[in-house]
């Protein structure tokens, strides 16, 4: 997609990372419960007054938690690569690959909006944030398990960089 990545370790800063001076950030996944992460939380809250921001999958969670959201256990969690997901706004339904185990329970309705659900158990699996450049995914569209038919997220990603802090869904 043309851009230049820089890896931070977790427990990197905001002011390191915006000494950076990155165009967007991208939350990865990774394991464990996400209300234990609340230095990342904090990190978050502070970086999304900055720049754009993408969640996958424990990013999804955070994001969701840093903007007053909840998470919560799943009794069984999502695993493979064959649980289909629809965006809403495309009413369309994606086969996607997931490794999860907590999932996104709310948000406040002022801050952001569901914009993808899971076919099987109608989880949350997306949320486009309000008066805010960012948006999140519980699924990985990275994976490309099959087609590369979520790289339109990417690109998503990539025109919320562009247009900055004005880049609001």
């Amino acid at each position: 997609r043309n851009c230049d990545l820089v890896v931070v370790p977790y427990n990197t800063s905001a002011e390191a990372i915006l000494a950076l001076h990155p165009d967007g950030v991208m939350l990865s996944n990774g394991p464990g419960d996400p209300k234990d992460m609340t230095g990342a939380i904090e990190v978050i809250r502070e970086l999304i007054k900055h720049v754009p921001i993408f969640g996958i999958c424990l990013g999804h969670q955070l994001l969701a938690l840093a903007m007053g959201g909840t998470t919560r256990k799943m009794k069984y969690g999502h695993r493979g690569l064959n649980q289909p997901v629809k965006d809403l706004s495309k009413d369309r339904v994606f086969i996607t690959s997931q490794n999860h185990g907590y999932a996104v329970e709310s948000i406040p309705e002022d801050v952001g909006t569901i914009s993808h659900v899971n076919m099987n158990d109608g989880s949350c699996e997306g949320i486009a944030y309000k008066n805010i450049p960012a948006f999140t995914v519980q699924f990985h569209p990275e994976a490309s398990a099959g087609p590369n038919d979520t790289g339109y997220l990417f690109e998503r990603f990539s025109d919320l960089m562009e247009r900055g802090q004005q880049g609001c869904l």
